[in-house]
C-alpha cells in the first residue's frame, strides 16, 4: 500500500507542477499582450521565489502567479500569504541589488481560475 500512496503524491505533485506552468504561461502571454518585457520567470534566490519578474517601461512588475481549477474555496489571490508576501519582497530585494535596477517597482498578482478567469490585480501587495 505504501508504494500506490508515493504513486500518487508524486502523480499530484506533477499535475500541480504542469497545472502551475500552464498558469504562468497564460500570465506571460497576457504580460505580453499589455506591452510588458519578460525580464525573468522563476527567480529564486535562496529558498524564495518570484514566478515572473516583468518590465513596464520604467516599471519593474514583481508578480505572483496563482492558478485555480474553480473557486469554490475562495478566489486564487486569496491564497497569496502574509509570509508568501515577505519572501516576494526579500527575492525581489535580491533581485534589485544583483541587477542595479533603480526604477520604479511594484507587485502584481495575476489570479487565474477556471471559474472566472484571469485577473491582473496590480500593486497587490499594498
Amino acid at each position: 500500500m505504501p508504494n500506490n500512496l508515493v504513486y500518487l503524491y508524486f502523480m499530484y505533485l506533477n499535475q500541480s507542477k504542469r497545472k502551475g506552468k500552464e498558469g504562468e504561461d497564460q500570465a506571460i502571454a497576457f504580460l505580453r499582450t499589455m506591452g510588458m518585457r519578460i525580464r525573468s520567470r522563476n527567480f529564486r534566490s535562496g529558498r524564495k521565489e518570484i514566478d515572473i519578474i516583468a518590465q513596464d517601461g520604467d516599471c519593474m512588475l514583481f508578480v505572483e502567479v496563482k492558478n485555480r481549477i474553480n473557486d469554490h474555496f475562495g478566489c486564487p489571490e486569496d491564497f497569496v500569504s502574509q509570509a508568501q508576501q515577505e519572501r516576494i519582497l526579500e527575492a525581489a530585494e535580491d533581485w534589485i541589488l544583483a541587477n542595479q535596477w533603480t526604477g520604479k517597482i511594484r507587485f502584481d498578482i495575476i489570479a487565474i481560475s477556471q471559474e472566472s478567469g484571469l485577473k491582473h490585480i496590480a500593486d497587490a501587495f499594498f
